[in-house]
């Protein structure tokens, strides 16, 4: 069951990047079509990492511990939606000229923090395997993989700083972010009170 309901899932998550493989197959990514894959590339970021972060609150609100076989797809697809995101700019942008990329990121603190948040996603995603977690130890792996948060942090800012005027949707993912990070300290809190209570006791 939990085997087809991740192909299922896999399957679902390509596709965003298929419509916009068969848009631009078909000329149908509107009067610019950079920018539609770009700001399309850039919301499913934001939307894995938001999914990602959920798989915790859901596991501990309704002890569905099957739902943890899932963080590490959902992640690598908010990994993969970001390399297609910073591929589009280097190319379309920045036309793969190295040193105008160092100089936009350098500049712009847009750019800066949305490139910062791809770079920390970089070691998430190449030590995301079994085998990695035996390299690190569980401990440093689970203290690597916190980089998530910055990351997420890092996405709604460059989200919100890029948009300026319009910021309704940079916001609804700045709040989705908030809830699920305070979700983890309201949780951390209550376990050292449980440590804390039984020490005493």
């Amino acid at each position: 069951m939990i085997k087809a309901l991740k192909v299922l899932v896999f399957l679902l998550c390509l596709v965003p990047f298929l419509l916009l493989i068969w848009g631009a197959l078909t000329a149908n990514l509107g009067a610019n079509p950079i920018e539609k894959i770009t700001h399309t590339t850039g919301d499913w970021i934001l939307r894995f990492l938001v999914l990602t972060l959920c798989i915790t609150p859901l596991r501990r609100l309704t002890g569905w511990n099957q739902a943890i076989r899932f963080r590490r797809m959902l992640g690598l697809f908010a990994f993969f939606y970001a390399c297609l995101h910073f591929t589009i700019y280097a190319l379309s942008i920045a036309n793969l000229n190295l040193a105008e990329i160092a100089t936009d990121i350098a500049k712009r603190p847009y750019v800066t923090v949305g490139f910062t948040g791809f770079v920390l996603m970089i070691p998430l995603a190449v030590t995301s395997t079994k085998k990695w977690i035996g390299r690190l130890g569980g401990r440093r792996w689970q203290m690597l993989h916190r980089l998530i948060y910055v990351s997420a942090v890092a996405g709604v800012l460059h989200y919100l700083w890029l948009v300026k005027a319009d910021i309704r949707f940079p916001v609804r993912y700045g709040i989705a972010v908030g809830v699920l990070l305070l979700f983890r300290v309201w949780t951390a809190v209550r376990s050292r009170q449980a440590v804390t209570q039984v020490s005493g006791g």
